[in-house]
């Protein structure tokens, strides 16, 4: 199920307090990632449970999940109560197809190097690339764009306040991912930081070279 927003979709990703995701919410971010997997920004079922019941109407949460049992992240997700699940690492079409038939939104990483879009079963949007790198970043924009996705991609690794206005100015991307560029420590978001990407990334949308027609676009 595609998410209903207007204008640029932003996302701050690896938020692990409600201070966190109601700032960035207030800011105009449009979706607050959670990660579940092991990391410096891993929270548990039960904070994100807590901070989830305290968004606004109309927040999007997202649970991130990495090599977790398909059926663990349908627990999760529906007992939640999360907008929509990221499924990063590993996963195989019908691990995919089981999710996206018991959950809301399946937003999909896309793996390093990847150029078909196999791994698109079931999934509602394409987030690239893995790594948190501005190079992995402009590589797998080049190598999806000539693919030719029918899926519309949000834009993640390596963004910064500087470079976001670049990329949502001169690529069709439906939205953004910020993560470790808007961060003073590992999972501690930077206000000023977290204030100028969502800013530059608006005003960006609304200077673009490009335009974006994600009605078009479909699995």
């Amino acid at each position: 199920m595609r998410l209903t927003t207007e204008g640029l979709f932003i996302k701050v990703s690896g938020v692990t307090t409600e201070e966190d995701a109601l700032f960035s919410i207030g800011l105009g971010a449009s979706a607050v990632g959670f990660e579940f997997a092991l990391g410096p920004n891993q929270v548990t079922v039960t904070v994100v449970q807590d901070i989830v019941r305290r968004l606004p109407q109309g927040a999007v949460s997202v649970g991130v999940f990495r090599q977790e049992l398909p059926q663990r992240v349908v627990e999760i997700a529906n007992t939640i109560g999360l907008s929509a699940v990221q499924i990063d690492g590993p996963a195989s079409a019908d691990e995919l197809l089981y999710i996206s038939d018991r959950v809301n939104t399946v937003l999909r990483t896309v793996p390093a190097g990847t150029t078909r879009l196999a791994l698109a079963n079931g999934v509602d949007y394409l987030v690239l690339p893995e790594a948190d790198e501005h190079e992995a970043l402009v590589e797998a924009l080049e190598l999806i764009g000539r693919a030719g996705p029918r899926l519309p991609i949000i834009a993640s690794g390596g963004l910064t306040c500087e470079n976001v206005t670049d990329v949502v100015r001169r690529v069709g991307v439906f939205g953004v991912d910020a993560r470790g560029g808007v961060e003073r420590a590992p999972g501690v978001k930077d206000p000023v930081l977290l204030g100028e990407f969502i800013a530059n990334a608006r005003w960006a949308y609304e200077h673009s070279y490009v335009e974006r027609h994600f009605d078009e676009w479909t699995p």
